[in-house]
C-alpha cells in the first residue's frame, strides 16, 4: 500500500478545483505511467530491479511531483 504520497494530493495535481479527477482515473493514470517506466527500462536494457523503488511508486511520486498531466480531449 503506497501511504507517500498520498491519494488525495495525487487527484489534486491531475485535477482542478472545478473539476476533480476520479480515484479511477488516476489509478488508471498512474498504472500507464508505471508501464511507460517499465518500458523505458527494459529499452535500456535495466534488468536488476534491486535496491530501487517499484515501478508504480515511481509513477505516484511523478504525479504527485507534477511531472505527470492529463491531456483532455
Amino acid at each position: 500500500m503506497i501511504n507517500e504520497p498520498s491519494v488525495d494530493v495525487m487527484i489534486r495535481k491531475l485535477g482542478t478545483e472545478e473539476e476533480p479527477i476520479s480515484r479511477y482515473a488516476l489509478c488508471t493514470i498512474a498504472a500507464k505511467r508505471a508501464r511507460q517506466i517499465i518500458e523505458t527500462e527494459r529499452n535500456a536494457g535495466i534488468t536488476d530491479s534491486t535496491g530501487k523503488d517499484k515501478e508504480l511508486l515511481v509513477a505516484c511520486k511523478d504525479i504527485a511531483d507534477g511531472k505527470v498531466v492529463i491531456a483532455k480531449d
